[in-house]
């Protein structure tokens, strides 16, 4: 399900384009303020931005500027203004598309529509789940967009937990299921695993903690964490 972000500090127009987004099968999320925006895509999983150009804290075409400087995903402008002037800027700093209010809550989805499917990738085998994309067929795993360069049995590890996020996986299992071809293995195995990969997701993001221990059975992994 594609994620849409909302940049409006205008209540009413918020909650009539958010319930216009999620009536057609989109999710989709709100924030106030220009300088929540980036914060948020740094996290992941937003697949076009929704920007109001007259936003309290700060202009949407400066937000736009800095958004490009690190993102590529789609923008669509939502604004009072209806200059030629206005619109040039906006498409000149990166925007996708610029819907002057007020607006139709339908036309606004469809060209949310029309741009996502302009904008989507080819099926390459990649699956979302929040923060990680995982290539099961190609033992590929993204973590905030960033590649993760894993051994076999992390990878195998990773793909495990995946499989089920959220559910607890015990030590048991997770030896049977990753390292059941390897001899002279112990449940110690796991925790040090576990330890490696952690480091290698910190190495991304330093505040991401997504997996974590179940004192006495074993280990999750939290797709949002």
């Amino acid at each position: 399900m594609p994620t849409i972000l909302l940049a409006e500090d205008e209540t009413a127009i918020a909650e009539t384009v958010l319930y216009a987004l999620r009536a057609e099968g989109l999710a989709a999320e709100h924030v106030l303020l220009g300088g929540e925006v980036l914060p948020r895509l740094r996290r992941g999983g937003v697949d076009l931005v929704i920007l109001d150009v007259g936003l309290p804290d700060r202009n949407g075409f400066d937000v736009c500027r800095e958004l490009r400087a690190e993102s590529e995903v789609p923008v669509l402008f939502l604004t009072a203004r209806d200059g030629e002037a206005d619109r040039v800027l906006g498409l000149e700093l990166g925007g996708d598309d610029y819907m002057s209010k007020p607006f139709s809550p339908r036309e606004l989805v469809a060209r949310v529509r029309a741009r996502l499917r302009r904008s989507a990738p080819a099926d390459d085998g990649w699956r979302r789940l929040g923060r990680f994309d995982l290539d099961a067929a190609g033992h590929r795993i993204r973590f905030d967009g960033v590649l993760l360069e894993l051994t076999r049995y992390e990878c195998g590890l990773l793909e495990t937990l995946l499989a089920r996020p959220g559910a607890v996986l015990e030590r048991a299992k997770l030896m049977d299921r990753v390292w059941g071809d390897a001899l002279d293995t112990g449940e110690r195995t796991v925790d040090t695993h576990v330890k490696t990969l952690r480091a290698k997701l910190r190495a991304i993001a330093p505040d991401a903690d997504p997996i974590r221990t179940v004192r006495g059975l074993g280990y999750s992994v939290h797709t949002e964490g």
